[in-house]
């Protein structure tokens, strides 16, 4: 009998969602305002093209290789095309606090882009969910899914984002205390209110941007990037790192796999990755990065589990 059985699936995904949460205002608090703008367009080419490279690829592969329909086919390219902000973000902020690529804002290109891929992959996803499940459904619905969960996730980020910069007063003296628990708790509350209001796509969105919008004030007030939030958050993920992990390990039902289907599902894994890295390379193509960081980069782009394991 596994171990995971006999763990009630309510508190394994709220321990999910909770360690999810915290991946993403890392990624927020992570990101820099004057690096972003400078690197707008990239971050637009290195969102979308990898997902969209790699959805299709998947789709079409799985299509003939596993004879899956097209829209699970989709469904399963959209999952597979997050990727992890749990892998990437950690080791692109030991990267900046080392200052390596900074110059050139390398991390924050890979954050930022790695907090949008992760939208769209789950926008994507629960679009192609409901097409689907939900026959019943009027098109119209699904496809305004997508933009509907844009819309809330902005809005509510940028409301709670401006709330953690006002309180509590910069002068308070436990001011980093209640800074880490308004954005932790509007955290919380995206992810978890996403999730009843069927929008979920939307609670990941708005938790990175008001940790972003609350982190440009605190850049105003003189916090620098390795704030006292920021630290704090580090060693809750020494904490919830091995929870996510081995609640998605306890997931894996070893003794329902087909081996001849998990051979056939690697191959349709690597044949799409192979064809992600070569879109991302070609996708931060055009900037002043060199080959070596482009390949740095497509590398970079692959790590995933998360995103994956939440939903």
């Amino acid at each position: 009998k596994y171990i995971g059985h006999d763990m009630d699936p309510q508190i394994s995904r709220t321990l999910r969602l909770i360690c999810l949460t915290v991946i993403l205002l890392m990624a927020g608090l992570e990101l820099d305002p004057a690096a972003l703008m400078k690197l707008s367009s990239m971050v637009l080419k290195a969102t979308f093209i990898p997902c969209f490279t790699e959805a299709l690829a998947v789709a079409i592969l799985s299509h003939l290789i596993l004879g899956f329909p097209w829209t699970v086919g989709l469904m399963l390219g959209f999952v597979l095309a997050a990727v992890s902000p749990a892998v990437i973000i950690p080791c692109l902020m030991s990267l900046s606090q080392r200052g390596l690529g900074v110059a050139k804002g390398i991390p924050t290109l890979v954050i930022a882009a790695c907090s949008a891929d992760d939208v769209v992959a789950i926008s994507g996803f629960g679009i192609f969910l409901g097409i689907t499940f939900n026959t019943g459904a009027p098109m119209w619905k699904l496809i305004l899914h997508g933009p509907i969960e844009v819309l809330i996730g902005v809005g509510f980020g940028v409301f709670w984002g401006i709330l953690a910069q006002w309180i509590p007063n910069k002068e308070h003296r436990h001011v980093a205390f209640f800074r880490w628990l308004i954005l932790c708790g509007g955290g919380l509350i995206a992810v978890f209110g996403a999730h009843l209001i069927h929008y979920d796509g939307a609670g990941g969105l708005a938790t990175i941007i008001m940790a972003f919008v609350a982190g440009m004030e605190w850049r105003k007030e003189g916090w620098g990037d390795h704030n006292p939030v920021t630290k704090t958050f580090q060693r809750m993920w020494i904490i919830l790192e091995p929870v996510i992990f081995a609640l998605i390990g306890t997931e894996i039902q070893v003794d329902k796999i087909n081996p001849n289907t998990l051979g056939l599902s690697v191959v349709v894994l690597v044949l799409a990755l192979i064809i992600r890295m070569v879109g991302t390379y070609f996708s931060v193509c055009g900037g002043e990065l060199t080959v070596k960081e482009k390949i740095f980069m497509a590398f970079a782009w692959m790590p995933k589990a998360t995103v994956q394991a939440a939903l």
